[in-house]
């Protein structure tokens, strides 16, 4: 595992004073004027969180418009690494308390990592864990069950690299499956609860795959 080196640190903390500061001046332009009476306290503490994460969304769009996430080996003190690790403070100390804490209904959490950055086909959700949005694709009419976790990075001792995880259409990825990184799955695939699918690993359509590791357990001639 890398240790996460004192520039990215000193950016993070930058861009979280930022996001604090935009959320603080936008919520007193916004609320402050409002006669709220004796739940003043309240409607300000309230909206100030929901600006922080707001804001924190916009900071960290932003961010990413000039470091994204790229595929491939990720090299040691490359710029690379610097832009994940601020992403990845950005996750861990921001976005992930929203990810894991199953308050959000899953409709909400369909437009969180939407603007985290994932890309989802119509009325596709995820109930469960995407550890890196940008560099996830679901197509339509897609299930990610509950507790599933879905990561595109691969961490090994110092080796660190990512791949886009590719899932189709009319796909159901069951409750506490585990899909690592480089993983594609063909329209109307299934993977079983449980199941730990493999780096790299090619899901054909109509496959259903189970175990872990997962494995085929069923192939069918045509996409359901």
């Amino acid at each position: 595992m890398r240790k996460i080196t004192a520039a990215p640190v000193f950016t993070f903390v930058l861009l979280l004073s930022l996001i604090l500061a935009l959320a603080s001046v936008i919520n007193y332009l916004l609320l402050g004027w409002l006669p709220l009476g004796d739940f003043r306290g309240v409607f300000m503490a309230l909206g100030w969180v929901l600006l922080v994460y707001l804001c924190g969304i916009a900071v960290y769009r932003v961010f990413l418009r000039y470091f994204p996430l790229r595929e491939g080996e990720i090299a040691e003190h490359s710029r690379e690494e610097f832009g994940y690790q601020v992403y990845l403070l950005f996750y861990l100390l921001l976005f992930y308390p929203l990810t894991r804490n199953h308050l959000l209904p899953t409709p909400l959490m369909r437009l969180l990592y939407q603007a985290l950055g994932a890309r989802l086909g119509d009325n596709s959700y995820s109930a469960g864990v995407i550890m890196d949005p940008p560099l996830t694709e679901l197509g339509a009419n897609t299930l990610i069950g509950h507790d599933a976790v879905l990561f595109s990075h691969a961490l090994e001792g110092h080796h660190l690299s990512h791949a886009r995880i590719r899932i189709g259409d009319n796909v159901t990825v069951g409750a506490k499956a585990i899909v690592m990184s480089g993983v594609t799955i063909g329209d109307g695939a299934m993977v079983a609860a449980g199941a730990v699918v493999g780096k790299g690993a090619r899901i054909a359509p109509g496959e259903i795959w189970g175990g872990n590791p997962a494995r085929l357990l069923k192939a069918q001639t045509t996409a359901a």
